[in-house]
């Protein structure tokens, strides 16, 4: 935001490499708005074009949009969450959260 300093959107570019071989890549586009407008998506995909992640997946024919959950929308607690709770996932995300968040440490 050119008034606050503050960041509205990020452009996250991920990659895995095991034994020299890329697995995986991906890019996420995120803003802090709930929805879009087509100049903003456009202006997004510009930037990922000017850092050089078109060929990557950037560009707007290799990618997809996500719809995005109501704030106002209840919890979701379907099946597949109760397993990850039951087993556990969701602690191991959060020992991974904080690990990240203090450096490793």
């Amino acid at each position: 935001d050119p008034v606050t300093g503050d960041y509205t959107e990020a452009i996250q570019f991920q990659c895995l490499d095991r034994g020299g071989v890329r697995v995986f890549e991906g890019i996420n586009f995120m803003s802090r708005n709930p929805v879009m407008t087509d100049g903003e998506m456009k202006a997004m995909h510009q930037r990922a074009k000017d850092a050089g992640m078109y060929p990557f997946g950037a560009s707007e024919e290799q990618m997809h949009m996500v719809a995005r959950r109501g704030e106002d929308e209840p919890k979701i607690d379907n099946s597949w969450q109760q397993m990850w709770h039951a087993i556990g996932v969701d602690k191991v995300l959060e020992l991974l959260a904080e690990s990240i968040e203090d450096g490793g440490r």
